[in-house]
């Protein structure tokens, strides 16, 4: 709901992040600017104009009249919570056979993880397919675990 609703600064991932941290959209709609830049994995950019986003007249106006038309305005309560992949962080790098990287990612956080953009020290496990580049290469030099597709298969079975 939150990334349908065009607000800049905001992908699908970031909306994701806010919906599990604010379980609503009138929770969101009150958060103040300071608490939305806590939320971890959304920058103060993105904390700015979800903040502003909500604080117009016609977000409201429109707010009101999807609550009206019966839209849910609460996260998905998900039946059964499966979190291996809680506090991992995945990076993703090259082509992968099986999934999209977007694919790949919504397990990865079906699981309770998180995936990042770029290699880190704090990078749990780096899933290189074909063509894998400087991430593979960075991963490598900080001694990060790189996993195959079929590792990974292994391990969301």
């Amino acid at each position: 709901m939150i990334s349908a609703l065009g607000i800049r600064h905001v992908g699908t991932k970031s909306a994701k992040i806010l919906a599990r941290e604010y379980r609503n959209m009138n929770n969101l709609m009150k958060a103040s600017e300071t608490s939305l830049s806590f939320v971890e994995d959304i920058g103060q950019i993105t904390a700015k104009s979800v903040y502003e986003f909500f604080r117009q007249e016609q977000t409201i106006d429109l707010i009101e009249k999807l609550k009206k038309a019966g839209v849910n305005m609460k996260e998905a309560e998900e039946e059964e919570h499966d979190s291996r992949f809680s506090g991992m962080t995945f990076v993703l790098t090259g082509t992968l056979e099986k999934y999209t990287r977007d694919k790949a990612s919504e397990i990865i956080e079906k699981f309770g993880g998180k995936t990042s953009g770029s290699v880190s020290k704090k990078t749990t496990y780096v899933l290189a397919g074909e063509e894998a580049g400087s991430k593979l290469t960075k991963a490598e030099e900080l001694g990060v675990k790189i996993l195959t597709e079929a590792e990974f298969d292994e391990m969301i079975k």
